[in-house]
């Protein structure tokens, strides 16, 4: 699955960055209609069902773009994944997608997890300070945990970084015990 998710993400980002799409504006569109295919049990079967022809599945497809809205673009996607048989990958599609965009917008999603509500100057500068370490624009998303106690622990990707007075209480604790 992988390997397909892959494929089709990078194809279609492919088109939106040659075709200079409003590339959110584009990954929201197929994130919608991944959210649709997800919750619409009835659309699944119409779209995954192989004795119901392709034109068919596409009418339907047409209707849902008309009256939902969305690019050529992306409704072209979509008919793709449903010829192609690949409709049922489409919330994994989309996940890939937003990391291929944000990758090549040179853009690093970041969760950063605090014990307060933290105000604008101190996200801003955390923001700034991860961008500095990455080099890259940071799209952060703030989540609260009581356990932290204070500081802030900053997740880019698999890498972390700890800040916390939790993590340092469990630092100097393990150098307690080890040394």
């Amino acid at each position: 699955m992988a390997s397909v998710t892959l494929t089709y993400a990078r194809a279609f980002a492919d088109v939106i960055f040659d075709r200079r799409l409003e590339a959110a504006k584009a990954l929201q569109q197929v994130k919608d209609f991944a959210a649709m295919y997800a919750e619409s049990k009835d659309l699944r079967e119409v779209w995954e069902a192989p004795s119901i022809p392709a034109e068919q599945k596409r009418k339907l497809l047409d209707a849902i773009v008309a009256r939902e809205g969305g690019s050529r673009e992306v409704r072209n996607f979509a008919a793709v994944l449903i010829d192609h048989r690949r409709i049922q990958f489409i919330g994994p599609i989309a996940g890939q997608l937003e990391r291929e965009i944000n990758q090549r917008l040179g853009v690093v999603e970041a969760q950063i997890t605090s014990a307060r509500e933290l105000g604008a100057p101190e996200k801003q500068s955390l923001e700034g300070q991860v961008e500095k370490l990455t080099g890259k624009k940071v799209r952060a998303r703030y989540v609260l945990d009581a356990s932290v106690l204070g500081g802030a622990i900053v997740r880019v990707g698999s890498t972390i970084y700890d800040g916390s007075v939790k993590g340092s209480l469990e630092r100097i604790r393990e150098q307690l015990s080890g040394g």
